[in-house]
């Protein structure tokens, strides 16, 4: 059984963890998505909202929906996304801003 299990629809993003914990985000609350925390055996997409909360996406559970849902966030650049993969490290890499978000969000730490 995996340890999470991702949803993608036209609403946002669901995550249900193993333990029953959920996670979730609606697109139009999207204010920054980062890429980093390179585990064993993935890399971590993080959306977050304006007040800095969010989920936490595995490469392995994203798909054609998530990509294309990503596309429709003001001027997001899959081609960016693609090298902040290539390049993914334990650090996290700003690779999408909202134009226009109100204040700045705080810098995560996560495990």
């Amino acid at each position: 059984m995996p340890d999470s299990y991702v949803y993608v629809t036209e609403e946002g993003v669901t995550r249900h963890y193993a333990d029953g914990s959920v996670e979730a985000l609606a697109w139009e609350d999207v204010v920054e998505v980062r890429v980093g925390g390179v585990t064993e055996s993935d890399i971590l997409i993080v959306l977050l909202d304006r007040d800095g909360q969010g989920c936490v996406v595995p490469r392995s559970a994203t798909d054609a929906t998530f990509l294309a849902r990503l596309r429709y966030l003001p001027e997001f650049d899959l081609d960016r996304l693609s090298e902040a993969f290539t390049a993914a490290t334990l650090s996290y890499v700003v690779v999408w801003r909202s134009p226009d978000p109100p204040s700045p969000l705080p810098d995560l730490e996560y495990d």
